[in-house]
């Protein structure tokens, strides 16, 4: 019998509902328009005989439980009668159930919310640091393990990595560094022209790309590149449970994965900048030929009254930089749990992080080297 309901006056004047057929989840959408139409003005008693019901499940006790609710919400006297132990089981359970959700509680904005959020951040935030330094510490141990046995450094491993973040970025840093020497010489050019001191455009570029941006606009670009791809390929690595595998086998994954990616960049940044110096004077001199007339040899010869401190400071940084954003990369790769999205999130938190700290570190350099007057 197809499932449905039978609408009945009782003998006296009140209505009786009869569910016929199996009332389960595949009828539940057709007879959930039959229930809509029973209304208080229909008859002011209503009687529901479950006799003739053949199947019921969840669904279908939920119905018949929402309709008799509603019913008796609206001053509608309802009685059940008939149906098996079963069914009568169903109801019951849709009924003890029947729980409406707890009201979202009104957001509120006070002082003492903002303390504890922060607080809160605060504490998370202390404990990353904390988690970081303990890799930090192991990276030591494991760069001091291998120092006592050279045998244990992959070679291989470091060689690739070097020709990856050094080699394959010079086109890019190159490019970038030469754009900018293009640029701090056409903008000096254009306010030195308003006093006359034209030649000193040499010691702006000089001193600019030297001490600061050429390192730190290299940095910035390999934490881009290279600190987010250690962090995917690691992460990588973490999601196909290769990194378990090497565990598994006696590997010990700092030494394999994190180790030979340091060390090649702790070796290639300061070349890259060193590069980037050299690219960045070459935009200068560029512009400062077509924009200013300095002949290149003026150029040259200005640019070696330049203190050579200068360009110290900037290859001092590019070993601090290049273990942040070695270390930042691997660390974020290595916390990367079992899902494709958490790849993603923890690739950007490793740019992210690592520009942060290399800028932070810049700074820092930058008040020291003026506190000693360098």
């Amino acid at each position: 019998m197809q499932a449905g309901l039978i609408n009945t006056s009782d003998a006296d004047g009140g209505l009786l509902l009869r569910p016929v057929g199996p009332w389960t989840i595949d009828s539940a959408g057709r007879l959930e328009a039959e229930l809509a139409a029973v209304g208080p003005s229909a008859a002011q008693s209503l009687r529901v005989d479950l006799g003739e019901l053949e199947g019921l499940d969840m669904a279908g006790a939920w119905l018949l439980h929402r309709t008799v609710k509603r019913l008796a919400a609206e001053g509608v006297p309802v009685e059940l009668v008939g149906g098996g132990a079963n069914h009568r089981s169903l109801l019951e359970q849709a009924a003890a159930n029947d729980h409406p959700p707890p009201a979202a509680p009104r957001p509120h904005v006070s002082l003492l919310h903002l303390v504890e959020a922060v607080g809160a951040w605060t504490a998370q935030g202390l404990v990353q640091v904390g988690d970081f330094l303990g890799f930090f510490g192991l990276v030591i141990e494991t760069g001091l393990r291998t120092l006592v046995d050279p045998r244990r450094l992959r070679l291989t491993a470091m060689v690739h990595h070097m020709q990856a973040v050094g080699f394959n970025a010079l086109p890019i840093v190159g490019l970038i560094s030469f754009l900018i020497g293009v640029v701090l010489a056409y903008q000096g050019a254009t306010q030195l022209r308003l006093y006359g001191a034209q030649v000193f455009i040499v010691n702006l570029v000089a001193v600019s790309v030297l001490r600061e941006l050429g390192i730190l606009l290299t940095s910035i670009v390999v934490a881009g590149r290279s600190g987010s791809a250690f962090a995917a390929q690691i992460g990588s690595m973490k999601l196909r449970e290769e990194i378990d595998a090497m565990r598994t086998l006696g590997i010990d994954p700092v030494e394999a994965l994190v180790l030979p990616r340091v060390l090649a960049l702790l070796l290639t940044l300061p070349l890259l900048g060193f590069f980037s110096d050299l690219m960045g004077l070459l935009g200068g001199a560029v512009m400062s030929w077509g924009a200013l007339d300095i002949a290149p040899t003026v150029f040259i010869q200005r640019l070696s009254d330049t203190n050579v401190w200068h360009f110290a400071v900037g290859l001092i940084k590019a070993p601090f930089f290049a273990v942040i954003i070695a270390l930042i990369g691997c660390y974020e790769g290595l916390e990367v749990t079992g899902s494709a999205e958490s790849v993603g999130q923890r690739t950007t938190r490793a740019v992210v992080e690592a520009i942060f700290l290399v800028i932070v570190t810049d700074a820092a350099f930058s008040i020291f080297f003026n506190i000693v007057d360098v």
